[in-house]
């Protein structure tokens, strides 16, 4: 798995708030902003796995 470049425009107000809440993990804003990105695909892939369950065993 490679990697590719994702170019954002945020207003400075978002890049304080997201700085603030990277400082706070001693992180980068990069890296907090990455990591929020996996952890929420994560999030909607687990769902999606509980759903797919669910109606298998017709539990939905």
């Amino acid at each position: 798995m490679g990697s590719t470049v994702l170019s954002l425009r945020i207003d400075g107000e978002l890049h304080d708030r997201l700085r603030d809440h990277a400082a706070k993990r001693g992180m980068s804003v990069q890296d907090y902003v990455v990591r929020t990105l996996i952890r929420d695909d994560f999030d909607e892939r687990f769902k999606t796995a509980v759903d797919e369950t669910e109606k298998f065993y017709g539990l939905a």
